[in-house]
Parts: C-alpha cells; structure tokens; sequence
C-alpha cells in the first residue's frame, strides 16, 4: 500500500516527506537524520525527503568523487609517485582546486537545501537553535574541509611554483639522483649570495637509500667536472690562492663569469653544482640553495626546534681581530644540553665557528636540519601551512623541475625510515687539514665506497662503513682513521669524554652535554663572559670543545 495515501483528515501519512502531521519528537529526529545524511551521503536527504531531481544529481557526484577517492588510493598504494606527480603538477593541482571549490559550494548549497527540508518552524522553539548549530558544524565539517583542502593545494602550488624550475626533468646517474643543499649567507656587506654550507644528498632512484656527504665551505683546489665552463678557466682546479675556497665559486662566476652560462637562472649555484662534482667525483643533478637568513623565519613558522647540544655556543659578536678570527663579547650564548630554540637562534646554533672549527658547525647544521624533518609532523604542517610555505618562498631556491617534485618527494618518503650514510670531507673521516690539500683520488675512492649499495659487494674490512640510524657520521677504522689537529687535541684534553675511539657520533643521542668545568663548577654565560673579558680564548675553547655533538629531540 502506498505510504503517501491521504488519511480522512487530509494530512499524509509518510513524516519523512510530509512532517506537518507528525510529533514533535518525530520531526526532531527527522531534522537530525536529514543533516547526518547529507553530511555522510551528500544527496540522499533530497531524495528521501525533497527534490528528488536535485538529490539524483547530487547523488550521482557523490558516487563519482568515491570512485574517484577509491582510485586515488590504488594509485597511492600502486603507484605513489604518480599520485604525488598529478597533486605537484601546476595544471594538475589547478585541476583539483577548481574540483574541490565546486564541491565545497555545491556540498553548501545541499546543507541549505536541506535547512529548507527540515522546516524549522515546524520544530519545537527549543530544538531550534539546536539543529542550526548542528547543522552549521556538518557545513563546516564537509564543506568547509573540502574548502581548507583546496586552499592548502593552492599555497602550495603557488610556493612550489615560486622555489622550483619550470625546466626538463632529470635523470638519475649510476642509479642515484644527487642533490647539492647549499645554505647561502647573503649579507650587505657581500656581493652574492656565498654557500657557507655544502653537502650532497645522494639518494639511490629504486630503494631510497640515501647518504650526505658533507664539502666544508674552505676546500681548496676544487675541481670542476669535465662538462663545466669554468673548466676552461680553471682546468687544473680552482687554484688561484688561498682565497680561492670553494664557497668563493659562486660569487666569483656571479660577479665575472655569467656569460659562460648564457640562459642559466643562477650561473653562480650551477658553477658550485659542478665544483663539487668534481671535487666529489659524481654528477650532481640539482641544487637546493636556502637563505640563512630567511632560514629563521622558516623555523619560526614550525613553532620552533627541539635539539639536544652537546656544548655552549656564542652568539658571536663583531670580529675584532680579522687576521685570527677573534669577535668581541658574544651578544649572548646558547647552553648546553635540551633547548628549545626559535629561529634566530636556530640559525646562530647553525651558523656560528667561534672557538671550535668548521667541522663543528657542520655536524650543528646537519643536526638542525635532522630537527626540522623529525618535527615538521602533519599536525605542525596542517595548522602552520601557510607560514611554512611563505616562509618557504622566502627561503628555498632551487633549479628542481617542479614536475618531476612528485617523484621525489615519494623517494623521500622511501627514505625516510632508512639509515643514513654520511661521509665528511674533514673530521671525523679525514684529517683537519685535508681540505687544504686534498687528495682528489682519495675523495673519489671514499665517496664510491660510500655510495655503495647495502646488498653490493662488500668494503674492504679495514674501511668501516659510515652507516648510523638517522645520525651523524662516525669514525672510520684503518687507514681512514681520522686524526685530529693538535689545536682540537688541546681543546678537548681537559674536558671530561670518553676515551678516543669511543665518541658518540655528532649527531647521535648517545652522549652527556658538556655543563660543568673539569673541577666541577657549573659552566654559565657569566662564566663564559668573563673568561673572554680575561682575553682567555682558549679556555673558552677547552670548555665549548663538544659543542659539535648535537641530537634532534
């Protein structure tokens, strides 16, 4: 018998489509179930209960936009990078934008339609406020998450169009996509932007092994691969004296040579590509350049890093002595031990020599970027989204091809969970002289070996593979033993560590940060100041000599 059959009295019998003659608990109930349907099953409310042309339409694009969601998850599961290659693809996100704000709106105007199904006069004046508020929550909850979606696809297209290359994809080389990070320190009393941080992220295109070899910024006699232009000016290597370190490649092509590389977007960064593949004796496809100055701004937008330091580290003051290296009294000191840092003084925990080597700040540079990557977690990068991608426009250069950033970022996430080799061009791998006068034969006999894979032929045993759980490097054994110089040797002597050969790696958790003198007093910033009024530089240096050792949190 048909449900909508007219009782004596005129009112329809079905309280779905035709609440007027039912209870008020009824409609109550029935203003509930309308809203979870059309939250749950866009469309369905119209059919059950309004326009039932408009709940087919609405209906059939639900069905179609769960196809498509199950697809996309077969494709992730399948084919991840493929996925990640259509949501990093300029035309490809504008796709899904649009898509998504048509269903954000068109999802909208259900929920109104369905304020118009519910009849609130016809509920009791008490759940009348009840079920506008349930009902704007589901707006929120369903059109609104599709909204926010598209926003966040939106800034991201436009950071990823901002840092990354429009140009042709590259391919890996011997199995391996290497990647230069330079952190460039652009300062006004600087032409160009100078690398004061080099290291190769290389990184193997099937199983995402990866390794980070470390080039510290006073290499010398650096060599340029056999393609670079800067070859035939320098074709014995880059040897014009003792100013001619290697972080000097880029602001001598900047300022003299750009027209070896007509059509280059930054001649500068493309020349120290090609130094350090030289220097290293692999082909680095890409470079990644980060402004150390816009850096700290970047971690702010994160909310901040978590860090465990090994020693106490000077927020430098200006130099005063040019010839040796001497600043005044640091503007303050960042201690030893769990911090907590925002971004200037991220970038001072990073950026800053004094009293200790660059060997030092390069194992502090690599722990702060470890920091960043184990803390930038989807609850951070959800609610921080847009000052991490503006921060990011400011910050991030790169001559990566953004259409090829899919794939990438796919073989980062292979990476991910993988232990890390890490090879320094200096200590602990190499004395602290090297960089001086490097063997280039050596570095390419260190750097293969290195980039050997895990289930490749073995290394000679008495060469222990650089391989540690997400840390830093760690010494090798045999003839690759690193030495220190006799300065490191007095630094560390009166200090309180394990005995050679048995020091955590820089970057491992698996030491006790340096807080007190030898005798037992408490290392503090007035301690540390007065020791430099004293002009005492060097017992300064005795007590910050492990301010290398650092772990992420």
């Amino acid at each position: 018998m048909n449900q909508n059959t007219r009782q004596p009295g005129g009112a329809l019998t079905d309280p779905v489509r035709y609440p007027s003659g039912a209870s008020a608990p009824v409609r109550t109930k029935r203003a509930f179930v309308l809203v979870l349907l059309t939250l749950f099953v866009p469309g369905s409310a119209q059919i059950v209960a309004g326009d039932r042309k408009l709940g087919r339409l609405a209906l059939r694009v639900t069905l179609a936009v769960w196809a498509v969601a199950i697809l996309a998850l077969l494709i992730a599961a399948l084919n991840r990078s493929l996925l990640l290659g259509i949501v990093t693809h300029p035309v490809g996100s504008l796709v899904i934008i649009v898509v998504l704000i048509a269903l954000a709106l068109g999802w909208a105007f259900l929920f109104l339609n369905t304020l118009r199904i519910i009849r609130p006069v016809l509920l009791a004046p008490g759940m009348r406020p009840i079920i506008a508020v349930v009902l704007v929550a589901a707006t929120v909850l369903g059109s609104g998450s599709l909204g926010y979606l598209a926003y966040v696809l939106n800034v991201s297209r436009n950071a990823i169009s901002s840092i990354f290359n429009a140009g042709p994809a590259i391919d890996p080389v011997d199995g391996r996509y290497n990647f230069l990070m330079m952190g460039g320190d652009a300062g006004d009393d600087r032409t160009g932007r100078r690398p004061d941080s080099l290291s190769v992220i290389s990184v193997d295109a099937r199983t995402g092994e990866s390794a980070i070899i470390s080039v510290p910024r006073n290499l010398q006699n650096a060599q340029f691969s056999e393609d670079s232009p800067m070859r035939k000016i320098y074709p014995d290597g880059y040897n014009c004296g003792d100013e001619c370190l290697i972080n000097a490649v880029n602001t001598e092509v900047t300022n003299n040579y750009q027209d070896l590389y007509p059509g280059v977007a930054d001649p500068g960064a493309q020349a120290t590509l090609e130094a350090v593949s030289g220097t290293l004796g692999i082909t680095v496809q890409a470079y990644v350049l980060v402004d150390m100055d816009g850096f700290a701004k970047l971690i702010d937008a994160m909310g901040g890093i978590r860090i465990k330091a090994g020693g106490w580290v000077p927020i430098s003051g200006p130099v005063t002595d040019e010839a040796n290296g001497i600043h005044g009294m640091p503007d303050g000191w960042i201690p030893a031990g769990d911090q907590h840092l925002d971004g200037f003084h991220a970038l001072w925990y990073g950026r800053s020599r004094e009293f200790v080597d660059d060997y030092a700040r390069i194992a502090r540079q690599q722990c702060v970027q470890q920091a960043m990557l184990k803390q930038l977690d989807p609850a951070t990068l959800l609610t921080k989204f847009e000052d991490i991608a503006n921060a990011g426009t400011k910050v991030v250069d790169s001559n990566i091809s953004s259409s090829q950033l899919g794939s990438f970022v796919d073989l980062a996430l292979k990476s991910k969970n993988q232990p890390v080799k890490r090879l320094t061009i200096g200590p602990p791998d190499f004395d602290a002289s090297f960089s001086t006068v490097p063997d280039f034969d050596l570095i390419h006999s260190r750097v293969q070996q290195l980039l050997t894979p895990s289930n490749g032929p073995k290394a000679n045993d008495s060469m222990v593979s650089n391989t540690v759980q997400g840390a830093g490097p760690i010494a090798a054994s045999g003839p690759f033993q690193p030495q220190l110089s006799l300065q490191q040797q007095a630094a560390v002597q009166p200090v309180a560590l394990k005995p050679a050969g048995q020091q955590p790696s820089p970057s491992s958790p698996d030491f006790t940060p340096v807080t007190t003198t030898p005798d037992g007093t408490p290392i503090t910033e007035e301690l540390l100041n007065g020791l430099k009024a004293q002009g005492d530089e060097q017992g300064i240096r005795n007590l910050v000599a492990t301010n290398g050792q650092c772990a992420p949190l």
